[in-house]
């Protein structure tokens, strides 16, 4: 009979980075251990900082039993006039039977040797232990701790261990701890063991006692408290949603509070201030007509009713920080931005100092400033010479996150012009997953230098990211790129670029570089059959040009004669794939001696007249010539025997090819993939 199965871990406190990676798949694993020991079911999974709970409303108290087909060797060879065979009686051992209990079955058309039994299911009391182990050690959080002595490890200690069927504690031992029908409430709650006479105790008896289970349930909460005080206070709370993440699972009972800091302290850059609450308080930003405020939101997990000293608490905490940072603030102001100290601070071993890499983004921004006509060279190189200067300051010393952001803020106060101003804002931009982008050509060449520096360099001296693994985040720079120049419309040839700047780092293989550069071009476009986006960088290797080509040959594609146009075309590209295409000859007219061939040719200088405005129509109007083309493959033998008509001919298919290639090599499209 089915009943309500109850399973909690109960743990020191999570620490809340790692639980949230591996969260994504703590379900997923559950579901699947169930599945591989026949118990799949329905289940909800529930967590705070302090438990992992599942939670399944019915689940059986046995496996079912399986039917379990066993086939042997064929009846010819298990039976030697009609004696059995050593591989006959060798099947019956694996089977646990006599063999005279063996059966006989058809399999791949022959008569082999069968035995079918059933597998009684074990009980849910026998392995459950086995399941849960298997569950915890299948979980990855990164770093682990050990404790006692050494022979347990789990990201923390675990302390206790339910595992209820409905009124029944099912005798478990889970890293040396003992299940029981006992649960506790929150850490400053009265009730630190809470007993459970029925599963159905637990979901009644932890909201009493300061626990709110229900993971989703803190996090409606806390954005209701957080509506609530804007209504009050007239203000407007900034929800960052990884913030939000992190505090529903570090909290049992939240409780949003507010509080308020000097505002003196807002004569710090906003950036500083929301940083020093956020990244290092976990406190949300409060903003009034659009602007900071001297307050801010703490989410309590206290179980109390009386939070004057927890917000005086975290008042004190923050002014600390905050005075800090004015600190630093001022100082940097005074010294100025400066390049003294960068030539002590190391770039990457073997590529020397940060000195060294503006010298470097120095050269790659005047090949850059040539390609694309820029003529500030005075106002490009202030701007990277200034750049990294604020990893000399004290603000970014403390805030790295704050690097670029902090060089733009003193430059402006230093009275730069602020074109540079803005360039040291956006040299990292775009960075990762955020959709800010340059807005100038001065900080989309700085940008570029930066990030081209980093591919340069670092495949200079072997650091090629390999899997999963890019700890310099060559991939992010790759990128970047992309997406800068095709949001600034910027032309970038890969080829023409490479030549260029390569003459500034010692000799490596570059075609690592290109093909890891082009990888990222085909992951760019997840969207996008690969097939259709290899088949234009196989031929371009212009950024604006590939991405135009790409979308035009993908809009072709969807037309749903498609295909018949590309086998026909397909045809033409077999037949020249032993010829050199690109140094086949003209097509001699007085060579075509069949009609078929003569209309083809026609039509296809017509074509090479037009003044194509885009590719698309390019594509589709050499895709036009199939009637013709297949016209042609009907009624004239390209393969004749006379060797100056057959060259003639393969010409003229090798002018039509050619014609594509300027697009797509259309033979690499492989549709419906």
């Amino acid at each position: 009979m089915k009943k309500p199965l109850l399973i909690e871990i109960g743990v020191e406190e999570l620490p809340a980075v790692p639980l949230l990676k591996e969260l994504k798949n703590i379900e997923k694993k559950w579901k699947d251990i169930l599945d591989e020991y026949n118990f799949l079911t329905d289940f909800q999974f529930f967590f705070t900082p302090r438990r992992f709970v599942f939670w399944h409303r019915e689940f059986l108290p046995q496996q079912p039993n399986q039917i379990k087909e066993q086939f042997g060797a064929p009846v010819q060879i298990a039976y030697k006039d009609g004696i059995p065979t050593k591989a006959c009686e060798g099947f019956a051992r694996k089977c646990g039977v006599s063999v005279e209990k063996l059966k006989t079955a058809q399999k791949n058309g022959k008569d082999v040797l069968y035995y079918k039994s059933e597998e009684v299911g074990k009980t849910l009391d026998s392995i459950l232990e086995e399941i849960i182990l298997k569950f915890l050690t299948s979980l990855n959080f990164g770093k682990s701790m050990r404790w006692g002595d050494g022979k347990y490890n789990f990201i923390r200690p675990i302390h206790s261990v339910i595992s209820m069927f409905g009124d029944k504690n099912i005798p478990v031992t889970i890293f040396g701890i003992k299940s029981k029908n006992e649960t506790f409430g929150h850490r400053t709650a009265k009730n630190q063991k809470i007993h459970l006479n029925h599963t159905g105790d637990y979901f009644c008896n932890l909201p009493k006692n300061g626990v709110m289970l229900k993971q989703k349930e803190r996090e409606l909460t806390i954005l209701n408290q957080f509506e609530k005080l804007e209504q009050e206070n007239n203000i407007k709370i900034e929800v960052n949603s990884d913030l939000l993440n992190e505090i529903v699972a570090i909290t049992e009972e939240p409780t949003s509070l507010i509080g308020n800091f000097e505002t003196q302290f807002l004569e710090l850059p906003d950036e500083v201030v929301i940083t020093s609450m956020r990244e290092h308080q976990r406190y949300f930003p409060v903003y009034k007509n659009s602007k900071l405020t001297n307050q801010f939101i703490v989410v309590s997990n206290a179980y109390t009713k009386d939070f004057s000293k927890i917000v005086s608490g975290n008042e004190r905490v923050l002014r600390a920080r905050l005075s800090d940072a004015l600190f630093f603030y001022k100082n940097d102001l005074k010294k100025g931005l400066i390049q003294d100290g960068l030539e002590k601070l190391i770039f990457v071993k073997g590529l020397g100092t940060m000195s060294n890499k503006i010298e470097r983004e120095q050269k790659i921004a005047l090949v850059l400033a040539k390609n694309y006509n820029f003529q500030n060279l005075d106002i490009l190189e202030r701007t990277i010479n200034l750049a990294k200067t604020d990893l000399m300051s004290e603000m970014v010393y403390e805030f790295t996150e704050l690097q670029g952001l902090m060089g733009s803020y003193y430059a402006e106060k230093l009275g730069e012009d602020p074109q540079i101003v803005t360039a040291i804002r956006e040299q990292y931009f775009p960075n990762g997953e955020s959709k800010d982008m340059p807005t100038t050509e001065l900080s989309s060449i700085v940008a570029m230098s930066y990030k081209l520096d980093l591919l340069f360099g670092l495949f200079s001296i072997g650091h090629i990211p390999t899997g999963s693994r890019d700890p310099f985040g060559l991939r992010r720079a790759v990128n970047g790129i992309l997406k800068i120049s095709l949001d600034g419309n910027m032309r970038f040839n890969l080829d023409e670029v490479f030549e260029q700047v390569s003459k500034n780092y010692q000799d490596f293989d570059f075609k690592k570089l290109k093909d890891f550069f082009f990888e990222r071009v085909l992951n760019f476009y997840t969207e996008i059959n690969a097939s259709i986006v290899k088949s234009v960088i196989s031929v371009e290797k212009e950024i604006l040009n590939i991405d135009k080509k790409i979308y035009a040959v993908n809009q072709i594609t969807q037309n749903a004669d498609f295909e018949k146009n590309l086998s026909t075309f397909k045809r033409v590209a077999n037949i020249l794939k032993d010829s050199n295409i690109q140094n086949m000859g003209e097509v001699k007219i007085e060579l075509l001696t069949e009609s078929a061939e003569i209309t083809l040719f026609k039509e296809f200088e017509k074509i090479v007249q037009n003044q194509f405005t885009d590719y698309l129509s390019k594509l589709q109007t050499l895709f036009s010539l199939k009637p013709h083309l297949d016209n042609f493959f009907e009624n004239v033998m390209v393969n004749t025997k006379e060797a100056d008509i057959r060259e003639n001919r393969k010409n003229l298919m090798a002018k039509m090819y050619l014609e594509f290639l300027e697009i797509s090599d259309i033979k690499d499209i492989s549709v419906g993939i």
